[in-house]
């Protein structure tokens, strides 16, 4: 895995956390440029991101696109006084579009059949994540996501 800025195989979106976060959702994790979140929402753990699958290089998008890439989505939460990190790890599938322009969703599930999803098999989803995360994001802490898709050998 790279940590080469103009790495054509990893993409980084900022994002924040909401008051309404609760990450309680068993079979994903999104992140959206919305500014706002309900009680309902509870996939998602960032909010007003900088970025959408739309703006990531084509050939990020490409590299995901193969079943047998995997793909790394690492939350990194500045908490104030402590950074708190953790990885889902999923796959890439020939069906991922990849170009919605308001939010991203990786899924525990092989489901594909919209523009959002950034990967697939996830080993987790908010549900899944430190509650110390959580925490963090309802209380509005910075998020930073960054994908990083390791094409098949």
């Amino acid at each position: 895995m790279s940590d080469e800025p103009d790495d054509p195989h990893v993409e980084v979106v900022r994002a924040t956390g909401h008051e309404n976060v609760t990450a309680e959702h068993a079979s994903t994790f999104e992140l959206t440029t919305d500014d706002w979140l309900t009680p309902a929402g509870n996939c998602i753990v960032g909010v007003e991101a900088d970025r959408t699958p739309r703006d990531f290089s084509t050939a990020f998008r490409e590299a995901c696109r193969d079943a047998d890439a995997t793909i790394e989505a690492t939350l990194t939460v500045d908490a104030g006084d402590e950074t708190l990190t953790e990885t889902i790890t999923g796959r890439g599938d020939p069906e991922l579009a990849l170009l919605d322009d308001r939010s991203m969703v990786g899924r525990t599930s092989g489901y594909t059949d919209d523009e959002r999803t950034i990967l697939v098999g996830g080993d987790g989803a908010a549900g899944d994540l430190d509650r110390d995360i959580v925490a963090a994001l309802a209380d509005g802490a910075d998020l930073t996501l960054r994908l990083e898709v390791e094409p098949a050998e």
